[in-house]
């Protein structure tokens, strides 16, 4: 099935918007989305028809309200393979995802226990486990990487047979260099070695489809906004005995049985981890969000993205004086390409392309830990969706030479 991206960009509100008379060329996706019409007014429909909050009310449209609100629980199941609605726990983020398990699961664990991360690691599948250090003296250990970035399978198995691991958490994809990491392996050399696993998924469930239970990974966490849907919504799915296993990590309204002066009885999942008021219509967006995913296509989505990144990647490796951060070759890599540019900061190519209507994103894309095993401070990233075309990609190409050409060493 192929695509008709001037249809599927049509459908997408922002891509009309004009900069110096031409449409902004958006290749910032890794940091968020843009959001197609539906979800818009999916999200406008919530708010002027049927605002209310859910759980326990008796009038007919709170009833409607929750309906929707778990309706959108269950899309999000099925788009990832879960057994169960209520093992997906709604947050507002991945990054409050995995600060739920580290502090949930991570108050089951002893003193000493070790939890094993990746140099490859965005800041929020890093700090909430630094945290977890500060307060229970946990061991903390770094899968290393190879020389062009990939993960070190070796460097997995060494730490592994310390006996001290109970849980890795690594990322999925890459958010700077776009390197899918072999979660089948890692997730059969941990249940292997009686260690559990969550995968931060915030970009690969832009890229590729996800089967929980194919892959039979215990946490899985990711952004609604990472897939088209609204900001303030995120989800964490977990295997069921674990949350049911896990202290509530908020307390609050919805999130109990029962409560009088001398305690409290947690609710049944998924409501024991949702305290208070949830961000309702965020949440149907994003079932709205996988509604419209699904409609395109997502194997369809899934090609196209892939194509453009490797013409990215092949049109960024002719550029002269751009150096590709991490591998040379496309095999297994999706969604990103990062880069630097011999004589212009990261910071300084990204303002000016930036002028051009061209969105890019410069920094250390919150891998601080990854930029030093690099060698670098801060890198330019790029970033595809499926409204993208290679039109967009010639745009920016075209621009950063242009940009060489006034700033770059001769």
């Amino acid at each position: 099935m192929s695509l008709d991206i001037s249809v599927i960009r049509r459908q997408f509100p922002f891509l009309k918007k004009l900069r110096d008379g031409k449409p902004v060329a958006y290749l910032d996706n890794a940091a968020t989305t843009q959001k197609p019409e539906n979800v818009l007014h999916r999200l406008q429909e919530f708010y002027a028809e049927q605002n209310s909050n859910i759980n326990r009310g008796m009038h007919p449209l709170a009833e409607e309200a929750t309906l929707a609100y778990e309706e959108a629980r269950k899309k999000v199941a099925s788009f990832i393979g879960a057994a169960h609605p209520s093992d997906i726990i709604f947050t507002r983020n991945a990054t409050e995802s995995i600060n739920l398990v580290a502090r949930s699961y991570g108050d089951t664990l002893r003193k000493g226990s070790g939890i094993t991360l990746s140099v490859l690691e965005h800041h929020s599948n890093v700090i909430p486990w630094l945290q977890l250090n500060e307060r229970k003296d946990i061991a903390i250990e770094w899968i290393e990487l190879q020389e062009d970035g990939r993960l070190d399978l070796s460097s997995l198995s060494t730490i592994l047979k310390k006996k001290k691991t109970k849980l890795i958490a690594v990322t999925g994809l890459s958010n700077v260099l776009g390197i899918r990491t072999p979660l089948q392996d890692m997730i059969a050399l941990a249940h292997e070695a009686g260690a559990k696993v969550l995968i931060d998924a915030a970009q690969l469930i832009a890229h590729e489809s996800i089967d929980v239970q194919t892959l039979d990974v215990d946490f899985l966490a990711f952004s609604g906004h990472k897939i088209y849907g609204p900001t303030g919504v995120g989800v964490l799915y977990g295997k069921q005995s674990l949350l049911e296993s896990m202290p509530p990590f908020l307390g609050g309204g919805d999130m109990i049985e029962s409560v009088d002066r001398d305690g409290f009885k947690s609710a049944e999942l998924p409501r024991k981890f949702e305290a208070g008021t949830p961000s309702i219509a965020d949440a149907i967006g994003l079932g709205a969000a996988i509604d419209w995913m699904q409609s395109i296509g997502i194997d369809a989505m899934h090609v196209h993205t892939k194509n453009l990144f490797s013409y990215a990647r092949k049109k960024l490796s002719t550029t002269k004086k751009l150096t590709i951060l991490g591998p040379q070759s496309d095999e297994g890599l999706l969604g990103c390409v990062s880069f630097t540019v011999d004589g212009i900061h990261p910071h300084d190519l990204t303002e000016i392309l930036g002028r051009k209507g061209i969105c890019l994103r410069a920094g250390h894309h919150c891998t601080q830990p990854l930029h030093k095993f690099l060698g670098i401070t801060a890198s330019t990233r790029l970033s595809v969706a499926v409204y993208n075309t290679e039109e967009e990609i010639d745009r920016c190409i075209e621009g950063i030479e242009a940009a060489c050409r006034l700033f770059c060493k001769r």
